[in-house]
Order: structure tokens, then sequence, then C-alpha cells
């Protein structure tokens, strides 16, 4: 039985992994997809909101080129270096199914099914991001070979007329990445306007301007109604009519849901509106001891976004000194939130 096992190679996975090198406990590490997979499933050459030094991890400066923030192509690469520098022994491609608390007359600990067979910790630590599923809509025509939940590459909307559903900042940006791709972008948004706080503040100022000089179709206060091959029908919300727009492809650009699968196996408490897991914010221990949460997925299902990289550092500390009863050594955890002083929620 290992000391402890972390499931989820992103940022703070690796972060918490880096720190406990030293420990002197036996510590495992899984990971359902490549390393930072998350990161790897963000559209080619999307850019941080962040600065370089709010995203760096365990001690190792983030350097881009010009001193810009940092793209995802750069991200990737600077991870693994990161892994590479401290060794981490990651198991990629095993997918926790089930979390099963073991009673203390049986040994306690916990009973971990994996992809790769069963695991045993005395705890276990959940870095699984919060970014798993998309946030489907349920309209007919969802499904459909031309609709996706997510930009690849705007290049293959070259000359094609696309409708973005969405108005944040996943959407935004794809409008304004694609239509400087050669598409033809119409976006649909059920608000009446954008959400400064929601978008990029390098994106926004560029796309109002495309709106207003008609390069880019902006429906307001539109929901879809239904998709069809080659149109979709978008309903007013605010009156009753309905508007057929032509489109070859669809992205529906609404967000994701976290899974709950592997908090429900083990007996984690959700609690409000986002379904996040109850836990000790000192120690980020959940409700069933032994097992903690660490990175975004202490957040739940994040409607509006209150977790991110730069104030989630401070979970690896939390964590290492309630699991070891030792600080972290000096230097290996990233110090962002107490520098710009930022909040965790």
């Amino acid at each position: 039985m290992q000391d402890l096992l972390i499931v989820g190679a992103g940022p703070i996975g690796i972060e918490l992994a880096a720190a406990l090198t030293r420990s002197g406990l036996s510590v495992g590490h899984v990971e359902a997809g490549a390393l930072a997979q998350t990161v790897v499933d963000y559209p080619k050459r999307t850019r941080y909101f962040s600065s370089p030094d709010r995203i760096a991890i365990a001690g190792v400066p983030l350097v881009t080129f010009n001193n810009e923030k940092a793209l995802r192509e750069e991200y990737l690469a600077y991870l693994r270096g990161v892994v590479t520098r401290y060794d981490l022994p990651i198991a990629y491609g095993v997918r926790v199914e089930a979390i099963r608390p073991v009673p203390e007359a049986d040994g306690g600990g916990f009973r971990v099914e994996t992809s790769a067979g069963v695991r045993e910790a005395k705890r276990v630590v959940l870095a699984i991001g919060d970014m798993h599923g998309f946030r489907r809509i349920g309209c007919p025509g969802e499904d459909l070979p031309h609709v996706s939940h997510r930009l690849d590459e705007p290049h293959l909307h070259f000359r094609r007329r696309l409708l973005i559903v969405g108005g944040k900042n996943s959407a935004a940006e794809a409008a304004l990445r694609c239509h400087h791709a050669g598409a033809e972008v119409t976006l649909s948004y059920r608000q009446a306007a954008f959400d400064e706080d929601a978008i990029k503040y390098w994106v926004l100022p560029e796309l109002k301007a495309l709106i207003r000089h008609r390069k880019i179709h902006f429906l307001p206060n539109t929901e879809v109604a239904s998709l069809h091959e080659g149109h979709a029908v978008l309903r007013s919300n605010v009156q009753d009519q309905q508007t057929r727009v032509r489109a070859d492809s669809v992205l529906l650009l609404t967000g994701y849901v976290q899974d709950k699968t592997l908090f429900e196996t083990a007996g984690v408490r959700l609690e409000g509106e986002n379904h996040a897991p109850a836990l000790d914010k000192d120690t980020m221990e959940t409700n069933v001891p032994g097992l903690y949460v660490a990175g975004t997925a202490a957040a739940g299902t994040q409607n509006a976004f209150q977790l991110f990289i730069e104030n989630c550092h401070r979970h690896v500390e939390k964590i290492v000194r309630h699991v070891t009863g030792e600080p972290v050594a000096e230097g290996v955890v990233n110090q962002a939130a107490q520098t710009y002083g930022l909040a965790e929620s």
C-alpha cells in the first residue's frame, strides 16, 4: 500500500508531486490521459490570460518568447521540463474509475479501481480539474457531424459559414481567430451584451470593433432552437421571434462540467450550486478522512470562474503540511497568491 496516490497530472498535480519528492513518502501518480490533458485539449496557440510568473510551478521559472504570456504549446513544453527535472513517475493512460474507502477494521486507506487494475493507498489526492465534459444545450441536432463543442483548428473554417454559440472568452476568442482564418462568423449569445470580466482584455476591443463594422455578425438575446444540416434556427429570448441562420459548421462553446463520479464513489459530500466537494479549506481534506482535493477540482463545476492555476498553488502547501507535518521546502511552491493578494474563492 502506498502512502499517497495523486490522481491527475495537470499543473497543480505536478506541483504537489514535486513538493513531495523529498518527503520520504511512497507516492503514486496516475493520469487518465496525457500529461496536462486539459491543456492539450485547448485550441492550438491559445494564449494564457495569466502572466508566466503566476502559472509557473515547482520553483521552475517559466520563460516565454519576449516575456509575453505563454502559449498553449509553450506551457506544455514547460510542464514536460518540470516533470523531467523532478523525474516524476507518472502513469499515463490510467483512468481511475472508483475510489472506495476501506474500513479501519480492515486496515483503512483506500481501494482505488483503475483501468489498469486496483491500487491501494493510505491517502488520495484528487487533482482532477473541473473540465471533464461539455455543457450541452440540449437542442435537436446537437450531435450532428458538423456540430462541435470545441475549437480545434481555425483553418478548418476557411471560407465557411460558421455559427458560434456562447459569449464568454472561448466563444469570443474563437470568433476572432476563425474570422482571421477566413470564416464568415455569426456569434449567438443569450445575453444582451458581453461580460467584460469574462473575456481577455485584449480580445474584447477587437471583437466589438469587428461587430460594429459588421465583419462579425452578432445576434444577442438569442438561443439555439434547433440545428440542421446547412442551417440553424435561433429563437429570441426577449420577443416571440425565430431566425434562420445559414451555417456550414457550428461551435457550441458554452462551457464545461465536472465529472462527479470519483467524489460520489468515495462518499464525498457535494455542496452548493457548483456541487463542490465539502472540504476543510485549511487542509484541503474532504469530509472523507484521508481524501484531499487540489486545484480547480475544489470548485466543482464553475459557472463563474473563481479558481485558477495561480490561486491554487496554496493547496499544495496545505496538503503537504497536513500529510507530512512539515512545511514545503522553500522555493518549491509558487507564491503568486501571496504576492498578488489572490483569493482562493
